[in-house]
């Protein structure tokens, strides 16, 4: 097996055409994003981070915010976050050990090594809820090149709609089926909990699959919180650009109605996270 079938693939294009116009949708609405998308729980890092032999190199792709960066950088000790929204970056939290890179659609060999590292230099590849975006076969070329063999590993996950309670989740599951036609077809990988998401690569050691391994976090979010994180969906923004509000009146008094808030407005959000993991394993060049 060749790392490469053609060298040049690696300068093609690694992200695909469809992330490249949902960068741009979050572009606007990228304050938002960060206020109310949910972290990620301590034990996925520590579950990730108990699979990599070293700690030393993270490049965590499609970035955004630096949601996961900020949690990496507390294990290892150094973590390169790219994506392509410069707007994003500007939001995310700077540490002294994150340096990050806004990398264009297009990722060539020059500037895989120079925004990145030489090849095997990589403890861990992390991609968080954007791996349906990309192009797979170009990204994980470039991911089987960076990552130290043949224990270097690529850790990918997502997370699906979020759970409140019994009175609640029928009337967002009603609304949130209504708005499949404003998402990306490419959503399905999401639902789908990336069961059926391309992933060539090993199980780590002590695994006997690549996953989905299931995860779950957990945020405090008023019903005007829980709006804003509609609001910063792609699909929210799809149909505004097509005239359409999902948040319409009707939907607003729907949900009003079903959110029984604590005394503090707040009621707590699940997200369940999934998790895709394996090892580069050992590549014959």
């Amino acid at each position: 097996m060749t790392v490469f079938k053609t060298f040049g693939k690696v300068g093609s294009t690694l992200y695909s055409e469809k992330e490249e116009k949902m960068a741009n949708l979050f572009l606007k609405q990228a304050k938002q994003y960060l206020a109310t998308r949910p972290g990620y729980p301590p034990q996925l890092f520590d579950f990730i981070a108990s699979k990599t032999p070293t700690h030393d190199v993270v490049w965590d792709v499609g970035t955004g915010s630096g949601q996961a960066a900020i949690s990496l950088a507390s294990i290892y000790k150094s973590v390169i976050g790219t994506d392509t929204s410069n707007k994003q970056l500007e939001l995310a939290p700077k540490l002294p050990n994150i340096r990050y890179e806004c990398t264009s659609a297009n990722i060539s060999m020059t500037d895989l090594k120079d925004k990145i590292g030489p090849e095997s230099s990589v403890d861990l590849v992390t991609v968080a809820q954007a791996l349906h975006w990309f192009d797979h076969d170009t990204f994980y070329d470039q991911v089987k090149w960076i990552l130290k063999k043949p224990n270097g590993v690529i850790a990918a996950w997502c997370y699906t709609t979020p759970e409140i309670d019994d009175q609640f989740d029928p009337v967002f599951q009603k609304f949130y089926s209504e708005s499949k036609p404003y998402w990306d077809s490419l959503r399905g990988l999401v639902d789908d909990k990336y069961k059926s998401v391309k992933f060539p690569f090993e199980p780590v050691d002590g695994c006997d699959h690549t996953g989905p391994f299931e995860f779950r976090s957990e945020k405090l979010m008023s019903l005007d919180e829980f709006f804003t994180y509609v609001k910063s969906w792609s699909a929210y923004q799809t149909a505004k650009e097509k005239g359409v509000e999902l948040l319409n009146d009707g939907v607003i008094e729907e949900f009003t109605k079903a959110w029984n808030e604590d005394e503090n407005g707040q009621k707590s959000v699940t997200y369940l996270v999934y998790l895709r993991i394996g090892k580069v394993g050992d590549l014959v060049k």
